[in-house]
């Protein structure tokens, strides 16, 4: 289920132009800026993690966290995206709900809800790490060959470090956990929804951040103003907004947004969920310090599982029959 190297992902864009107009400086090759970019998303979606467990304590709501989430990059990128306001309309409408319902609104909620019920471990390893099998599921459903091979293991393995972190929690039903889990695994579906989505549309990573942020901010904001989500935002700590601000406005909004399209167009829509095998790791790390949270043995078991697995599923296959599906297609 790797990608293969597509003439979009191998050739670099017009803008590389002038660093070729210097025979004695080489600059990074596309492949190479795509994996630095995904280095760049590995620690703000640790930050994502982390933030998803920690907003239960905090004084602020989930609607809130998801105002900050999806307002600030719409203020930040305002000019540019006015300026590119005609592409972003003229995007199909297919295309366009897989990325407003892939990492919008049901997304934010369903990660922070599940982290709620669960622990940063569960977040870092459950949404990032099912994602390489989501997209697979994707792939064969648009006519991909079945995964073989090292693939089909790493898939696997994926599965089974997930069976691993919950099973201590099925036997006996600790059933909040469970939920947790459940809507953190409809979460990274999502998110795969997400990944591939972003292949079918003609946009740079600034307009792709415009066209989710802004209807995903139109709905967060109108069921705030109707009281179908409570808000807390005007007598919340300044520390929390400041927080909250930082790490899912600026980093998972803007930064993460802007870092993980990018690497959508070098590497692909399956090779780029290889995030996935960094993230929990680097989330369980940091969870100890920042957190409190002890890692569990489900967790020490679970998780190695899961990065093994994503490492695995993005092995290049010698019997890959077809090349990648293309952004444009």
């Amino acid at each position: 289920m790797v990608a293969t190297h597509t003439t979009e992902a191998t050739t670099p864009p017009p803008e590389a132009g002038p660093r070729a107009g210097h025979p004695g400086r080489r600059g990074l090759s596309p492949q190479a800026e795509g994996m630095l970019a995904l280095l760049f998303t590995v620690a703000i979606w640790a930050a994502f993690a982390l933030s998803a467990r920690a907003l239960g304590s905090s004084s602020l709501l989930p609607a809130d966290a998801a105002l900050l989430r999806f307002g600030v990059p719409l203020i930040v990128l305002f000019p540019a995206l006015w300026r590119r306001r005609r592409r972003i309309l003229a995007v199909r409408p297919g295309a366009a709900a897989k990325i407003v319902c892939g990492a919008g609104v049901p997304f934010f909620l369903a990660a922070m809800h599940g982290g709620a019920l669960t622990s940063a471990a569960f977040v870092g390893s459950i949404v990032p790490g099912m994602v390489p099998l989501f997209v697979s599921a994707l792939m064969v459903a648009r006519g991909r060959a079945l995964p073989r091979g090292t693939q089909a293991a790493g898939l696997a393995l994926i599965a089974a470090g997930v069976v691993a972190l919950v099973w201590r929690y099925a036997v006996p039903v600790d059933t909040d956990v469970l939920a947790g889990a459940g809507t953190l695994l409809v979460a990274s579906g999502l998110w795969a929804l997400y990944t591939v989505g972003l292949r079918e549309v003609d946009l740079d990573p600034v307009g792709s951040i415009g066209l989710l942020c802004l209807p995903s901010f139109a709905v967060i904001a109108l069921l705030v103003l109707t009281g179908l989500l409570p808000t807390g935002i005007a007598h919340a700590a300044g520390a929390d907004i400041a927080l909250f601000l930082v790490v899912q406005g600026l980093g998972v909004g803007l930064c993460a947004g802007l870092l993980y399209a990018f690497a959508i167009r070098r590497l692909g829509a399956e090779r780029s969920s290889v995030v996935g095998s960094l993230s929990p790791v680097a989330v369980v790390l940091l969870a100890v310090p920042l957190l409190g949270e002890s890692p569990t043995a489900a967790v020490l078991v679970g998780v190695p599982l899961i990065t093994a697995g994503v490492v695995l599923a993005n092995r290049p296959s010698r019997s890959r029959r077809s090349p990648e599906v293309p952004a444009d297609a």
